[in-house]
């Protein structure tokens, strides 16, 4: 009887103008703290970035905040999270983008290793390539570090910190002083997290003192690849790392939306779905 109401609410959703269905999304929201764009796709049967649109235009009008993924009410607090909480989100799409970046270091190469869970689950990727000899990768997370060591000890990775300020939350080192080392650099290979990456937007994180060094590490990489799942696509945070040109490439996973991945394409910039 719930699956048969549920569909038959969907259906009676579908078609609703503009100006009724983001006032439905405001009530929706505001009952139940925080929903999906997935799911308010699903129910008012249009794509994600119809969603995303309208909850633009309610964020504009202080009816409701965008979150990573959704939205909740205006009057929710909006918190960083623990890169521990983070790593458990998405788990399995992280790792097929970890597998597929780890896959683009060769021997010798000099790797800029960015903060976050997903170049997390990239350095356990790398771990796990016991093939790999002489590779350098220079990172400023501190988990990163400690992760990678093994490989380190074995001989077949020489581990670089950036130095700078540590960051308890996400164990990661940002300015004063972490890019001193970044401008002396020109490597190989840069992986770089991210909590948004729109269209319009480019590639955004949700932290500012981060995105100073997220830009330093585009900037001392001959090929800069982002990584970010496919809840981070169309989202658009409060400090920009870079413009979608500034970047080599896209990896994402095969929950993206096909139209958000057309549109990123067609803006120039490389995308490589995994799953």
């Amino acid at each position: 009887m719930t699956q048969t109401t549920e569909l038959g609410t969907a259906r009676e959703e579908q078609g609703v103008p503009a100006e009724l269905r983001q006032a439905r999304i405001q009530s929706l929201v505001e009952n139940e703290g925080f929903l999906r764009v997935t799911d308010l796709a699903d129910r008012f049967g249009v794509s994600t970035v119809t969603v995303r649109s309208d909850l633009t235009a309610l964020e504009g009008a202080g009816l409701v905040r965008r979150v990573r993924g959704g939205a909740v009410a205006s009057g929710a607090p909006v918190t960083e999270q623990p890169l521990e909480t983070a790593a458990g989100l998405a788990a399995r799409q992280k790792s097929a983008i970890a597998s597929r970046c780890a896959s683009m270091v060769s021997i010798g190469d000099v790797v800029l290793l960015d903060v976050g869970s997903t170049t997390t689950a990239i350095a356990q990727a790398l771990v796990a390539r016991t093939e790999l000899s002489d590779v350098t990768v220079v990172t400023n997370a501190l988990n990163i570090a400690l992760l990678l060591e093994p490989a380190a000890v074995a001989g077949r990775m020489s581990i670089i910190v950036t130095g700078g300020t540590v960051r308890p939350l996400q164990h990661s080192m940002v300015n004063p002083y972490a890019t001193l080392l970044l401008e002396r650099l020109s490597a190989h290979l840069a992986f770089i997290g991210c909590n948004g990456v729109d269209v319009r937007g480019g590639v955004t994180n949700r932290n500012v003192a981060e995105a100073e060094i997220k830009r330093a590490m585009v900037s001392a990489s001959r090929r800069s690849v982002v990584v970010a799942d496919s809840t981070k696509l169309g989202e658009v945070e409060v400090a920009r790392v870079c413009h979608l040109g500034d970047v080599d490439l896209l990896v994402t996973d095969t929950g993206a939306d096909p139209e958000l991945v057309a549109n990123i394409r067609t803006a120039g910039l490389h995308v490589d779905v995994v799953g």
